[in-house]
């Protein structure tokens, strides 16, 4: 997951794939160190050591086999999913990359960049948190749209009443969210760094045709000029590797689109297979 996110997060996903799909597939996810269940030991994270943590669960479970895995990462999950894809990518069948990139670059001034990087660690009120969040994760649309949770009791009157209702669970609960394993995973993303030759590498390893990058063009977390640029610097379309950007969408492209992303998804994991089948890369 992104930074200060929850495996809950992936409500939507693991209803989709887990349970509609279920006899399909088989869905793992888990808490990145320093939020919700996981541990939040107070050192300094990095993107490479949060891979590893998941190749420590991939082996206690078993899936070890060559080409068994389809990896789907979002922000920050998007960087460990590089690292993971740099550490097993003998094991990967799919991989995608959401709303994620390379290494952080300045694009918007060096004044706005500063003022966003402070903002991250500046305290701040409940309302205020939520209402920063949301501006940076989504689409004013999509916020002020009526709630779009199905075959549920109780709706929100809008998407952006439900994010907000979400968020004050999650920050209220101490043991779920951690300041300190906050700042820890902001740390982690701020030096992530993956240079031209390692995401070249990443491309040649995993194979161009596995990879997947998805980004938004109006996203405000992470620019979509990041999305660009891992796209080419892993070979772009002419390695293989598939192209989505949504136009005018957020940082939050599984929510915001889900059935879109659903389908993005399961035309990855049905392209890693066949490729695997017929002994491709």
């Amino acid at each position: 997951m992104g930074l200060g996110s929850i495996k809950e997060a992936w409500q939507r996903q693991t209803k989709d794939f887990g349970h509609t799909e279920g006899s399909t597939y088989s869905v793992l996810i888990l808490d990145n160190r320093g939020m919700g269940g996981s541990d939040k030991p107070l050192i300094r994270y990095s993107t490479s050591e949060m891979a590893q943590d998941v190749v420590e669960v991939l082996d206690h479970l078993s899936w070890t086999e060559p080409r068994s895995l389809h990896v789907a990462g979002i922000s920050m999950g998007g960087m460990i999913s590089q690292e993971l894809g740099l550490l097993i990518p003998e094991r990967i069948s799919s991989l995608c990359l959401i709303s994620t990139a390379p290494r952080l670059i300045n694009t918007v001034g060096f004044i706005e960049n500063l003022r966003n990087r402070i903002n991250l660690f500046i305290p701040r009120s409940l309302d205020q948190q939520i209402e920063h969040t949301g501006y940076n994760l989504y689409t004013e649309d999509f916020l002020a749209a009526p709630d779009q949770i199905e075959h549920i009791k109780q709706a929100f009157p809008t998407n952006g009443d439900r994010f907000a209702a979400g968020e004050v669970t999650k920050r209220t609960n101490p043991t779920i969210f951690d300041r300190k394993g906050f700042v820890m995973q902001a740390i982690a993303a701020g030096w992530h760094h993956k240079s031209e030759e390692q995401i070249e590498e990443l491309g040649e390893r995993v194979g161009g045709e596995r990879i997947l990058v998805l980004h938004g063009t109006k996203d405000r977390m992470i620019t979509f000029y990041h999305g660009e640029l891992l796209l080419k610097e892993l070979g772009g379309e002419s390695a293989g590797v598939t192209k989505a950007f949504f136009e005018n969408q957020g940082h939050v492209i599984p929510i915001e689109k889900r059935k879109e992303f659903h389908d993005l998804i399961a035309g990855m994991v049905q392209k890693g297979e066949n490729l695997t089948k017929n002994g491709g890369k």
